[in-house]
């Protein structure tokens, strides 16, 4: 006797499914990732063999996110990322962890970055939904590390030449801006510039996820950004006050 799938029940909204694009050159790689995806329940639209292919395929596709590599052939990751990301999320997804490639594919428009042997399949599905769905930019640790590091190195290196030299202020340094997020929110944020998941947060702090996305919102709100990157940029100038 012939079976059929049972209907969804009348008023029950279906969710319409997540569709990717695969951009690596190696294809053993890309046959991975393309099995991982699909086997959590997410549609490979399309793969693409460097930066080029990926921006040609995504404006062809128009998938609802890129999974891109870094070190491609020709037109590499971060310069795709820049064009793709006019046109749909982005996810990074490489093996290197440099902090001055990690801030160039932020800056250039990337939702998140995640680091090749920091994740698990669950992770990665997790990291695609949520960054489609507006949620979440996903940073693996070694990618916050990063994005921290560019930030400290791309700081202002002092005073101009025409200032007192900075030896003659440190006994008066001028007060740090007052912090706008409460000790909850500071400490969410300084977990997410280590890099941790919404879910690694929540097991850190034995809150539930639902509390960590709203914890995140509102330091979104207060910190007037969109993405994990531009909050730990914004985050740094401030985390030197005290929360409230």
């Amino acid at each position: 006797m012939e079976t059929h799938p049972a209907a969804p029940a009348a008023g029950t909204a279906v969710e319409p499914p997540v569709r990717v694009l695969v951009a690596d050159d190696n294809p053993i790689v890309r046959a991975g990732l393309v099995s991982l995806l699909e086997a959590g329940g997410l549609t490979v639209v399309g793969e693409a063999v460097d930066g080029a292919h990926a921006i040609e395929q995504a404006r062809l596709l128009r998938p609802d996110l890129v999974l891109l590599d870094v070190r491609m052939p020709g037109t590499d990751g971060v310069t795709a990322a820049g064009p793709i990301s006019a046109l749909t999320k982005v996810l990074m997804l490489s093996y290197d962890d440099a902090p001055e490639v990690v801030g160039a594919a932020i800056r250039a428009g990337a939702s998140g970055y995640l680091v090749h042997g920091s994740f698990d399949v669950t992770r990665l599905v997790e990291a695609v939904r949520d960054t489609v769905a507006g949620v979440d930019c996903p940073l693996s640790p070694a990618a916050g590390r990063a994005v921290v590091a560019a930030l400290h190195r791309d700081a202002p290196a002092g005073p101009e030449p025409h200032h007192p030299p900075q030896y003659a202020l440190a006994a008066h340094p001028a007060p740090a801006p007052p912090c706008p997020l409460s000790r909850r929110e500071s400490e969410v944020m300084h977990l997410i510039a280590r890099g941790l998941s919404n879910g690694e947060i929540a097991r850190s702090l034995v809150i539930s996820e639902y509390t960590v996305k709203n914890h995140i919102n509102r330091i979104f709100a207060k910190l007037g950004v969109r993405t994990r990157g531009a909050a730990i940029a914004r985050w740094l100038g401030t985390a030197g006050g005290d929360g409230q």
